[in-house]
């Protein structure tokens, strides 16, 4: 069985690659503001209209990581606290987070939307799996 820290590692991963990605909008931000592409009033109500694409992506990037995750946050600490962890559970834990980081890599360079979302929906797949063994070993 995988020891609570291998268990919580790769969480630990993700929210550390989180707020990598919190400082790249803090300082594409600061860089637009002080060329003059971005106005404080640019964000009044969320994003405007007029904030320019390479400012907007690391924002949306950054959002998207405090979105689905939420749910591999619960159920990493759910197997770590009922101790029903495995290595299966570990595996897809990693596989999730590695995928994560490929998802926000390929949105904050190339961005292309067709691997972005493969990326993106085999994600989702591995965090479905996850939550199912978790579930089979609660309720099974």
């Amino acid at each position: 069985m995988p020891t609570t820290a291998a268990m919580l590692t790769p969480a630990f991963v993700l929210a550390f690659w989180t707020f990598l990605v919190l400082i790249r909008v803090a300082v594409v931000r600061i860089g637009a503001a002080q060329c003059g592409e971005i106005v404080p009033d640019d964000f009044c109500h969320g994003e405007s209209e007029r904030v320019p694409r390479h400012v907007s992506i690391p924002n949306r990037n950054y959002m998207n990581l405090l979105e689905l995750p939420v749910l591999f946050y619960v159920v990493s600490l759910m197997v770590v606290v009922t101790r029903i962890a495995s290595p299966a559970m570990l595996g897809l834990a990693w596989a999730y987070v590695v995928l994560r980081l490929v998802h926000s890599l390929v949105h904050l360079t190339y961005n292309n939307v067709l691997h972005r979302l493969a990326v993106f929906a085999a994600s989702n797949v591995v965090l479905l799996v996850l939550w199912l063994l978790a579930a089979l070993a609660l309720l099974g």
